[in-house]
């Protein structure tokens, strides 16, 4: 049961209803999630989720597609079922088959090697609250990724991680369907 009031933009605090009109943009379903009407019932928190995602969709340069197998393999990583299902459809409405989907979630292989060296380091991160092995790191550098492309990667692990901390705090209902295992 949830933990939190799950708001719509008419019953939010004044200061969270234009940001919660604005999350349609971000949702994988076009409309606020549970997850959005939770946060919302704190400004602060919903403004430091829309930071993030507007920081990585302005600032980003690795585009949707990677981004979201970035996103992924954070979610597979920490294990959250609803933060799986959101980044498993963002996977999928960026172009990554449903093969691909279940490989970035679980940590397999993709077929492209230097998408896995990248995945596999955010993920590894994930696991182990930021740290990263020098034997992963170089094969994120080995396959090709430059050390922006790294940072960069930084941030979609810590929208995912933000997101998956906060509906394991929250205890928000699933209103997205779960991905397949």
């Amino acid at each position: 049961m949830s933990r939190i009031p799950t708001h719509t933009i008419n019953d939010a605090p004044q200061a969270s209803r234009p940001l919660l009109a604005n999350v349609i943009q971000f949702s994988p379903t076009g409309r606020p999630l549970n997850l959005h009407g939770q946060m919302a019932h704190s400004p602060a928190v919903l403004v430091a989720y829309t930071s993030l995602r507007a920081a990585t969709a302005q600032h980003g340069t690795i585009g949707p597609r990677l981004s979201a197998a970035l996103m992924l393999a954070a979610g597979g990583a920490v294990g959250n079922d609803y933060v799986i299902a959101i980044t498993s459809r963002l996977a999928s409405l960026a172009g990554w088959t449903d093969e691909q989907v279940a490989a970035l979630r679980a940590g397999s292989a993709t077929g492209d090697d230097k998408v896995d060296a990248i995945a596999g380091l955010v993920r590894e991160a994930a696991a182990d609250s930021g740290k990263v092995s020098d034997a992963t790191w170089r094969k994120a550098v080995d396959a090709g990724w430059s050390d922006e492309q790294l940072t960069e990667a930084f941030a979609y692990l810590g929208l995912t991680v933000f997101t998956a901390f906060f509906l394991n705090y929250a205890q928000t209902d699933l209103d997205v369907p779960v991905a397949a295992p």
